[in-house]
């Protein structure tokens, strides 16, 4: 190998895991419908090398509607256009119930590898039974979008670590997802309730795809800044590698993407 081999080897081991830094895109919805070229910039100024984006039809009442009126070769265009890529989005539930088809055939044409469902939003009274009838909804979903070359996805808010019956709904679901049609996506933040993402990428190794990157200030009892909070980033990411993950984006205050961003440049 050259010189310029290794230096480019050298650089793509210096972020976390050996992968891009990405941004969730929920962060900037305020923005991002009404100036997608601007906000892609702000973006990658950051630091950022990757985003996830959130459905357009999905999320058209949270800022990404105007970007359901774009072809999804002409949106991915714009992406690379700001030294971005894109490869996983986020959908709802429902929108994969009642239009799977038709987001498949977005998630070909944006060039995503990953469809992630965010969450299954039942209600807080919903019986285990409920979530389990869920859980088999998204395993035919996830036959589907296997055949179509994507990965399935699911995303965990604070709802899957509560209990029913003495149960954590999240270890429920671990043992009736699919594992190979249905990864997941971890979401740091749930260590506001006492639950550590290593622990879960050491208790289920190879099962995850990607992480959603928060951190938390038990003083402030918020979200901060990447590296101002007590999750310990050097241990979730060596945990990281036995879980199977292939991206990680993060997810904070608008204010604070731009400081965790550097922060994980400087962390390898």
């Amino acid at each position: 190998m050259g010189t310029i081999g290794l230096v480019g080897a050298g650089f793509l081991r210096a972020n976390p895991l050996g992968f891009p830094i990405g941004c969730q895109t929920w962060p900037v919805r305020d923005t991002i419908g009404k100036d997608l070229d601007g906000t892609l910039k702000e973006l990658a100024g950051m630091g950022f090398e990757r985003i996830e984006m959130c459905s357009p039809p999905g999320y058209a009442q949270m800022g990404f509607g105007p970007l359901a009126q774009m072809k999804p070769a002409a949106l991915r265009a714009r992406i690379h256009a700001a030294g971005l890529g894109c490869e996983s989005c986020h959908f709802g539930f429902g929108e994969l119930r009642d239009h799977l088809d038709e987001r498949i055939a977005f998630a070909q044409e944006l060039g995503l590898k990953q469809m992630i469902i965010s969450t299954f939003w039942l209600p807080k009274d919903a019986k285990m039974s409920d979530w389990m009838g869920a859980v088999d909804q998204a395993n035919k979903f996830g036959e589907k979008t296997a055949k179509a070359g994507l990965q399935l996805g699911f995303h965990n808010h604070d709802f899957e670590f509560h209990k029913i019956g003495g149960e954590l709904i999240y270890d429920r679901l671990m043992g009736e997802f699919d594992p190979k049609l249905v990864k997941m996506q971890f979401q740091v933040s749930v260590i506001s309730l006492g639950y550590h993402a290593a622990d879960y990428f050491e208790k289920y190794p190879g099962r995850f795809i990607s992480i959603h990157l928060q951190d938390w200030s038990p003083a402030e009892k918020k979200e901060v800044a990447l590296g101002t909070g007590v999750v310990d980033w050097k241990h979730l990411f060596a945990a990281a590698k036995k879980s199977g993950a292939r991206n990680y984006f993060v997810e904070t205050e608008r204010a604070d993407l731009a400081a965790s961003a550097q922060f994980l440049k400087g962390l390898s």
